[in-house]
């Protein structure tokens, strides 16, 4: 049996990490196709406070390889952040699949009980079951930066919508 959460976590960041990719495509050819800076995507945002578009992708491709590192009780690998276009973000998503895709099931047997500890010795530290971990941090946020990234792109005019957020299932 396949423990619930590699079920949970990896085919979920699979099938949006890929729809994410086919977004920012989108966008790419958008941008190409009406003659706009692809900068003024990229650096894109809901409101003044809030991250860029750029930036959105990586938190996700991040929190992707967080959640499958944890999860598996693997290091998290530290990548720099340092993308700036359309290429080198889509080499992201490609390196955060890979990364995910890297896991195999049997390394998140009996995981649930495993402790997370989020930023350990700050006072910010806090520990958490596997399970909640997933289903009450690590999920949302993903799900967060995704989210956001699609709304920045189809604020900004690109023609995308829920089947394009949602991806192939």
């Amino acid at each position: 049996m396949t423990s619930p959460l590699y079920n949970a976590s990896v085919p979920v960041l699979q099938q949006m990490l890929r729809a994410l990719a086919d977004v920012l495509k989108k966008a790419e050819d958008h941008a190409a196709q009406k003659n706009i800076d692809p900068d003024a995507l990229l650096q894109a945002r809901l409101f003044p406070d809030m991250f860029p578009l750029a930036r959105q992708v990586q938190i996700a491709a991040d929190f992707s390889k967080g959640i499958t590192s944890r999860l598996a009780g693997a290091e998290v690998p530290s990548w720099p952040d340092t993308e700036a276009g359309f290429a080198d973000l889509q080499a992201l998503i490609a390196k955060a699949l890979a990364h995910v895709e890297s896991f195999k099931p049997g390394q998140f047997d009996q995981s649930e009980g495993r402790e997370i500890v989020l930023r350990p010795g700050t006072p910010k530290e806090k520990k958490l079951t596997a399970s909640a971990y997933l289903l009450h941090y690590g999920l949302p946020q993903f799900f967060f930066h995704v989210t956001t990234a699609y709304a920045i792109l189809r604020h900004n005019g690109v023609e995308i919508g829920k089947r394009d957020y949602m991806g192939a299932y």
